[in-house]
Order: C-alpha cells, then sequence, then structure tokens
C-alpha cells in the first residue's frame, strides 16, 4: 500500500485547519510546500495576501493520511 499525504493550511491564531489537497505522494507533498506562497510570511498572491489580512499568519503543512 503506497502512503499518501494531505496538504493543511494551519492559522497562528485560530484553531482552524483547511484541508486543501489529498491522496499526495510524499514528493508531490513536499513540493507543494517549498514554494513560497504557502505561507503568509512568504506569499505574495493578492489573494492570499488578504487571507493574511483577516486571518493573520498561516502556512501549509503535509501530514500523512490515515
Amino acid at each position: 500500500m503506497i502512503e499518501t499525504y494531505k496538504i493543511v493550511r494551519l492559522f497562528a491564531l485560530s484553531d482552524k485547519r483547511l484541508t486543501l489537497l489529498t491522496g499526495l505522494r510524499l514528493t508531490e507533498a513536499q513540493k507543494y510546500c517549498q514554494d513560497p506562497e504557502t505561507s503568509s510570511s512568504t506569499a505574495t498572491r493578492p489573494t492570499l495576501v488578504q487571507l493574511t489580512l483577516e486571518a493573520g499568519p498561516w502556512f501549509d503543512a503535509y501530514y500523512r493520511e490515515d
């Protein structure tokens, strides 16, 4: 059985978690999280900048799926 991973957006100022993607291989999840757009501290896309203004700091992380 191949292990799969999910991408989850975590928010520093709340317990809110948002699952963005599922069913990824480890290399895909790692590559996704290397993108500067996956963290409020480096994101430049207007929608993500707005998200940071509204929700505070956030970042995307990967977890092995059960």
